[in-house]
C-alpha cells in the first residue's frame, strides 16, 4: 500500500500542478489511479480522484481571486448547472458507453489545437462581442454540457471549461482559467456528494493525494500568474495535444 500511495501521491501533485494552469489534470491522475489501483470498482476509483481535484482546484481558485475579477453573473449560471449535470452525469456514469463519446471529443480536440496554434491572438486579449444576457444564457447552456461530462467521464473537463470561456464567452487565457477553476469546484463537489453516498471513495488514499495536489495547484498557479496568457496558452496546446493523444488511444487501440 506504501509503494501504491507514494505514486498516487506524486501523479497527484504532477495534476495539480497541471489543472491550476490549464486544467487537463485529470487526464493524468485518473487513467494513473486506476492502472495503480486496478482491483477497485471503477465508480470507486473516479470518485476517489475527485478529493484530491477539488483540493488543488479550489487552492488554484482562491490564488486567482487575488488578481482576477470574475464575472459573477456567468459564474452563477455556468456553476449552477454545472453541478446539476455532473450530480446526473455521476448516476449514469455505469450505465452509458462511454466510447460514444469519446470520437466527437477526439475530433472536437483535434480542431481546438489546429485553431489555438493557428490563431495567434486565441485568448491573449478578452474580447468582449455578447451581451450579459447572452453570456449568461451561453455559460448555462455550456455548464450543463460540461457539467454532465464530468460527473459521466471526468478528465479533461478544466481544458474544455477554459476553451468555452475563451472560445464562446470572449475571456483571456488567465480570465478563462479562474472561472473553470470556479466552475470546476462545482462539478467535483456534485460527484463528491454522489460517490460518497453510495461509499464510493477511498478516503485512505484521497486525503494523502489532497495534500500533494494542493502543493502542485500553488506552485501551477503561481507559475500562470507570473508567466501569463503566452505561457498558459502555449501550456494549454501541450495538454490539448496530450488529450489528444490519450483519446485517440483509447478509441483506435482498445
Amino acid at each position: 500500500m506504501i509503494n501504491e500511495l507514494l505514486l498516487l501521491c506524486l501523479v497527484a501533485f504532477a495534476a495539480g500542478f497541471i489543472d491550476a494552469i490549464v486544467g487537463g489534470g485529470g487526464l493524468l491522475q485518473t487513467p494513473a489511479t486506476l492502472l495503480i489501483l486496478p482491483h477497485y470498482p471503477v465508480a470507486t476509483l473516479l470518485g476517489t480522484t475527485k478529493i484530491p481535484s477539488i483540493a488543488g482546484t479550489t487552492l488554484a481558485a482562491f490564488k486567482y481571486s487575488k488578481q482576477v475579477k470574475f464575472n459573477l453573473k456567468v459564474l452563477a449560471a455556468c456553476a449552477s448547472t454545472a453541478f446539476f449535470a455532473a450530480l446526473f452525469g455521476a448516476f449514469l456514469v455505469s450505465r452509458i458507453d462511454n466510447s460514444v463519446i469519446k470520437p466527437i471529443i477526439l475530433v472536437v480536440l483535434v480542431f481546438v489545437a489546429l485553431y489555438t496554434y493557428f490563431n495567434k491572438k486565441f485568448g491573449i486579449h478578452q474580447e468582449k462581442n455578447h451581451t450579459v444576457k447572452q453570456q449568461v444564457s451561453m455559460a448555462a447552456i455550456f455548464g450543463l454540457l460540461i457539467g454532465f461530462y464530468d460527473g459521466l467521464i471526468g478528465p479533461g473537463t478544466g481544458s474544455f471549461l477554459i476553451l468555452v470561456f475563451i472560445a464562446v464567452l470572449g475571456f483571456d487565457f488567465i480570465g478563462a482559467s479562474a472561472h473553470a477553476k470556479i466552475v470546476n469546484i462545482a462539478t467535483n463537489l456534485a460527484a463528491i456528494i454522489y460517490f460518497s453516498s453510495t461509499g464510493h471513495i477511498l478516503f485512505q488514499y484521497a486525503i494523502p493525494m489532497a495534500i500533494f495536489n494542493l502543493g502542485g495547484a500553488y506552485f501551477g498557479t503561481k507559475l500562470a500568474l507570473l508567466k501569463g496568457n503566452k505561457f498558459v496558452r502555449i501550456f494549454f496546446l501541450i495538454v490539448v495535444f496530450g488529450t489528444i493523444l490519450r483519446f485517440a488511444y483509447d478509441i483506435l487501440l482498445r
